[in-house]
C-alpha cells in the first residue's frame, strides 16, 4: 500500500503535463505479409536486420477492387479488418547486435530484460505518390513506465518506429505488406540534442544520458514536398528535469535495486518502481527529415532556427513551405540557459518563456534551409512576423496565397499554455509577401476586425512585440477613424454582432464561438465564381473543446457536438485587407466529440471517425471512446449516424482517403492512465489505455457499392493553366472533375488538405477541364484525380471513379530541381 501512497502522490505533478499522445487484430480477411521474413521460432537470433537496407519499393494499386455489402451496409457503409503488422523485430541482450523476428498477432511481447517491445501505432501518416503509406509511431515507450509517466518517461521513452504500408497491387482485395524505412526511426540526432535546460550544462537533469529519445518523431508535422517525398517538421527531445538520479547519483542504485511488483485488482495489472524519478520535460526538435519513396530512406535536411514541438505547416504558391508555432519547452517552458551561459540570445529567449514559439520560419526548396520571418529591429524583442498560437494551429492556404488560421488547435485544457492564449480566439491571415498577420474576426462572430480598424489588434496586445506602440496608436486611430470617419461601416459590424445575438441558433453561436480545442478543420472543395475565379474558401469546425474566455482557459474537459462553416472570401475591393470573413452555424453532430478525425470523400461530404466524449489529456483513461462515423451533407448541412468502427480510437487516431475512394482508419496512442502507466480500465466502459493499437481498419462509403465512373487515361504530369484531355468510360455522365491533394496527417492537423473542383465539359469520350493557373489555388505536389456522377439507379447519389494519380508540377518561376541534403 505503500507503494501505492508514492505513486498516488507522484502523480501531483502531472497537472501541466500533456503528451501528442492498441490492441491488434488478425487481417479481416485480406492478405497479411512483411517482407523480409517472420514466423521463425522466437528464440533464434537473425544473423542480419532483414529490413536493413529496406527492399526496392512497389507502388500499391487500387484498379480492379471488388466490392459487395449486405443490407445496412449498403446505405451506412462498412468497416473490414482490422490488421496489423504480423512480426515484432528488435535485439536484446540475448541476440546481441542480432535481430530477433517474432511473428505474432499480439501487439507486445516481452524481451529477455524484461521490456516490452511493441508494434508501432499510426500516430502520424501519408499517402505517397505510388499509393503506398508512410506513418510512425506516437509516445514509444509509455507501456514500459513502471510508476508514473510524468516521473520516468523522460528515459523510458525511445525514439518513434516508422513504417511503410502497402495495400498491395491491382485486383479484387487488398494484398497487404510492411517495409522498415532506413533509419527506421528517422535518423536525428543519433549524438544526442542540444536540450536546452533550464541551467547551462543540463545541470539537474538526464538530457545528457539519454541518446535512444533525443530525435524522436512524435509530435513533429507532416508534409508533402512538390517532389513527393515526405518532411517531417519539429519532434521530441525527451529528458528528465529534474532528475533525481542526476543529483543524487546514488539514488539510481537504490531505486535500480528494487524489483517488487504489486498487482493490482482484476487485469489492471501492477506496479513497481522505476530506476530513477523526476519531472519529465518534452522539448520540440529544430530537426527537418525528409523520406523519400523511391528508396524508402530518412534523411537530415537543414534545420530550424527553433526547436518546434507541435507545429504545423503549411506549403506556400511557390512550393516553399511555411511553419509557425510548436513550444519549444512543453512542461517548463522558462528559457534562462542561455541568458546565465552569457549567450548573446538570452534575452531573447527569456522572452519566449510561458508562451508557445511565436516566431515563424519559411523552408525555401533550392536551398534546404529555413529562415525566419519578417525582421527583428530590436534583438531582445519578436520579429516583425511574428505571432501567439495554439500548438498545432490549424492552417490553410488561401486562395489569395496568404495563410489562414482558423482559431483552432491544441491546447492543454483546462489549465491553460501560454499567457497570450485569449488572442487565439481571433482568426488571421499571414500574407507573405509582406511577413505580417491581419485579424480578420472574431472566431465564430459575423464581424470584420478590419473594417473597424482592428486588422492588427492581436498585435497591438501582444507585449513582446517590436510594433507594440505602432499597433497601439494605429488601433486606437483605426477605431476612432470607423466609428467618426465612416460611421455607417461600424453601423454594419454593429448590426452584424446583433445578428449573431439575435440568431435562433444564439446558443450554439455564442457556445460555439472563440477558439476550439482538439477539433478538425476541413476545407471544403474550392469553386469557381461565375467569372471563372477562386476566391471563397469554406471551413467546416465540429466538436472538440469549447474554450472559456472568462476564465482565461483555452478550452474546458467536456466535448461538444457544435459545428459551423467559417468563410473567407478574397479580392474582395471594398475592405482593407481584401478579405472578408464571416461564420454560420450549421447542424450539430449527433454527441459530443473530442479529437475525431474528419475526411472531405470526393463526393463533397464529410465524415467524422473516432475520438471520445471527454478531453483525455485532462485526464487520461477517463473518456468514452465514440466508435459510431457520422457524415455531414454539404446540402443539408446536417450530420447523420453511420457505420461504427470496430476498434475504438482515442487519443492520436487517424483516418486519410484512399484513391480507391475508402478510407483508411489507425492509429490510438493514450497517455498512461491518469499519468500513471498503462492501467486499462475498458471493462469499465472507458477507452482502451493499455498501450497503443498498431491495427488499421478501412472504411467503404456507400458510393463504393454502386456502379462506378471509371478513368481509362489521364496526364500523370500537369502544369498551371494547362489544358488536358480525360479520357473516361461514359463522358456524358460526368457531372464533376476534382483535384484531391494527397493527405499528410498528425493530430488532426493537414494544412495541405484540399478539393479542387475542375469545372469541365465533355467531348467524344472524354472530358476536358484546365487546371489552375493560380499556384495557390492547387498548390504544386501531387494529387488524386476523381470523376463523378449520379447514381442510376435512382438514389441521387453522387459516385466517385478510383482516381487516376496526377503530380501538379511546380510554377516556372519556383526552382526546377529540389535540393535533396
Amino acid at each position: 500500500m505503500k507503494y501505492l501512497e508514492r505513486l498516488i502522490g507522484l502523480t501531483l505533478l502531472a497537472g501541466a503535463l500533456a503528451a501528442c499522445g492498441g490492441g491488434g487484430g488478425g487481417s479481416g480477411g485480406t492478405t497479411v505479409s512483411s517482407d523480409g521474413g517472420g514466423g521463425e521460432d522466437p528464440a533464434t537470433p537473425r544473423a542480419e536486420d532483414p529490413m536493413d537496407p529496406a527492399p526496392a519499393p512497389e507502388g500499391a494499386s487500387f484498379e480492379g477492387r471488388q466490392y459487395q455489402c449486405q443490407d445496412q451496409e449498403c446505405e451506412q457503409g462498412k468497416f473490414a479488418g482490422p490488421f496489423a503488422e504480423p512480426t515484432i523485430r528488435y535485439s536484446d541482450a540475448s541476440t546481441g547486435d542480432n535481430l530477433k523476428v517474432v511473428t505474432t498477432d499480439d501487439k507486445c511481447l516481452e524481451d529477455s530484460e524484461g521490456d516490452l517491445r511493441c508494434k508501432p501505432a499510426a500516430g502520424s501518416i501519408a499517402l505517397l505518390p505510388d499509393n503506398r503509406l508512410v506513418y510512425f509511431n506516437a509516445l514509444e515507450g509509455t507501456e514500459n513506465v513502471e510508476f508514473s509517466i510524468v516521473a520516468e518517461f523522460g528515459f523510458v521513452a525511445v525514439n518513434d518506429q516508422t513504417r511503410v504500408l502497402n495495400l498491395g497491387p491491382a485486383g479484387p482485395e487488398d494484398r497487404i505488406s510492411w517495409q522498415r524505412p532506413s533509419p527506421v526511426r528517422g535518423g536525428a540526432n543519433v549524438d544526442g540534442n542540444d536540450s536546452d535546460t533550464l541551467l547551462p550544462g543540463a545541470e539537474l537533469s538526464d538530457a545528457e544520458s539519454t541518446p535512444g529519445n533525443d530525435g524522436a518523431l512524435f509530435c513533429a508535422d507532416v508534409i508533402q514536398l512538390a517532389d513527393g517525398r515526405i518532411m517531417a517538421v519539429g519532434g521530441t527531445d525527451y529528458y528528465t528535469e529534474p532528475s533525481l538520479g542526476s543529483v543524487f547519483p546514488q539514488a539510481r542504485d537504490v531505486l535500480g535495486s528494487i524489483d517488487n511488483e504489486i498487482p493490482l485488482p482484476s487485469n489492471f495489472g501492477d506496479i513497481s518502481v522505476p530506476d530513477d524519478i523526476g519531472v519529465v520535460e518534452l522539448e520540440g526538435l529544430k530537426d527537418a527529415r525528409i523520406f523519400n519513396p523511391e528508396d524508402n530512406s530518412w534523411t537530415q535536411t537543414g534545420a530550424m532556427n527553433h526547436g518546434r514541438w507541435y507545429p504545423s505547416l503549411v506549403t506556400l504558391p511557390d512550393g516553399d513551405i511555411f511553419v509557425a508555432s510548436g513550444v519549444t519547452k512543453l512542461l517548463k517552458p522558462v528559457y534562462t540557459g542561455a541568458l546565465i551561459g552569457g549567450e548573446s540570445s538570452g534575452l531573447r529567449e527569456l522572452l519566449q518563456s510561458a508562451d508557445n514559439v511565436r516566431a515563424s520560419e519559411t523552408y525555401d526548396l533550392q536551398s534546404g534551409t529555413w529562415s525566419e520571418n519578417g525582421e527583428r529591429p530590436l534583438p531582445g524583442l519578436d520579429s516583425t512576423a511574428g505571432k501567439p498560437l495554439p500548438l498545432y494551429p490549424r492552417l490553410h492556404l488561401l486562395p489569395n496565397g496568404q495563410v489562414f488560421y482558423n482559431a483552432a488547435g491544441q491546447a492543454f485544457n483546462p489549465f491553460g499554455q501560454s499567457y497570450n492564449q485569449a488572442q487565439w480566439n481571433f482568426v488571421s491571415a499571414y500574407d507573405p509577401e509582406q511577413e505580417l498577420w491581419t485579424d480578420l474576426g472574431y472566431a465564430g462572430l459575423n464581424v470584420q476586425l478590419d473594417e473597424l480598424g482592428l486588422e492588427r489588434i492581436t498585435n497591438a496586445l501582444t507585449l513582446t512585440s517590436p510594433n507594440l506602440l505602432e499597433d497601439l496608436i494605429g488601433t486606437g486611430e483605426g477605431l476612432l477613424t470607423g466609428l467618426l470617419g465612416a460611421p455607417l461601416g461600424s453601423l454594419e459590424q454593429v448590426r452584424n454582432l446583433l445578428g449573431d445575438v439575435a440568431d435562433p441558433e444564439v446558443a450554439n453561436r455564442l457556445l460555439g464561438a472563440g477558439f476550439r480545442g482538439s477539433t478538425f478543420s476541413i476545407m471544403m472543395p474550392l469553386r469557381q465564381n461565375g467569372a471563372g475565379q477562386y476566391d471563397t474558401a469554406r471551413f467546416l469546425t465540429a466538436g472538440g473543446v469549447v474554450g472559456a474566455v472568462a476564465a482565461t482557459s483555452p478550452g474546458s474537459y467536456l466535448a461538444v457536438p457544435n459545428a459551423r462553416m467559417d468563410t473567407v472570401e478574397v479580392n474582395v475591393p471594398d475592405t482593407e485587407s481584401g478579405m472578408r470573413y464571416s461564420s454560420e452555424i450549421v447542424g450539430n453532430l449527433n454527441g459530443p466529440r473530442w479529437y475525431s478525425t474528419a475526411v472531405l470523400l470526393p463526393d463533397g461530404s464529410v465524415m467524422a471517425f473516432n475520438g471520445a466524449n471527454r478531453d483525455e489529456v485532462v485526464l487520461p483513461g477517463s473518456a468514452n471512446p465514440v466508435q459510431v462515423t457520422e457524415r455531414f451533407d454539404p446540402n443539408t448541412r446536417t450530420w447523420t449516424p453511420m457505420a461504427s468502427s470496430l476498434n475504438p480510437r482515442t487519443y492520436h487516431n487517424t483516418a486519410l482517403l484512399l484513391p480507391d475512394g475508402r478510407v483508411l482508419v489507425g492509429g490510438h496512442a493514450p497517455i498512461n492512465t491518469a499519468y500513471l502507466f498503462s492501467l486499462n480500465l475498458e471493462e469499465l466502459g472507458f477507452s482502451p489505455n493499455d498501450g497503443r493499437d498498431p491495427s488499421f481498419e478501412i472504411y467503404s462509403p456507400p458510393y463504393v457499392f454502386k456502379d462506378r465512373p471509371e478513368i481509362l487515361s489521364a496526364p500523370t504530369e500537369v502544369s498551371h493553366g494547362e489544358a488536358i484531355d480525360i479520357q473516361v468510360d461514359d463522358a456524358a455522365a460526368i457531372n464533376e472533375v476534382l483535384l484531391v491533394r494527397r493527405t499528410s496527417l498528425t493530430h488532426l492537423v493537414d494544412g495541405d488538405q484540399r478539393t479542387v473542383v475542375l469545372p469541365h465539359t465533355v467531348g467524344d469520350g472524354q472530358v476536358s477541364v484546365t487546371i489552375p493557373g493560380n499556384a495557390a489555388v492547387a498548390p504544386a505536389g501531387h494529387y488524386m484525380l476523381f470523376v463523378n456522377r449520379v447514381a442510376s439507379d435512382g438514389s441521387a447519389m453522387v459516385v466517385p471513379s478510383t482516381a487516376a494519380s496526377v503530380q501538379v508540377l511546380l510554377p516556372d518561376a519556383a526552382p526546377a530541381l529540389l535540393v535533396r541534403k
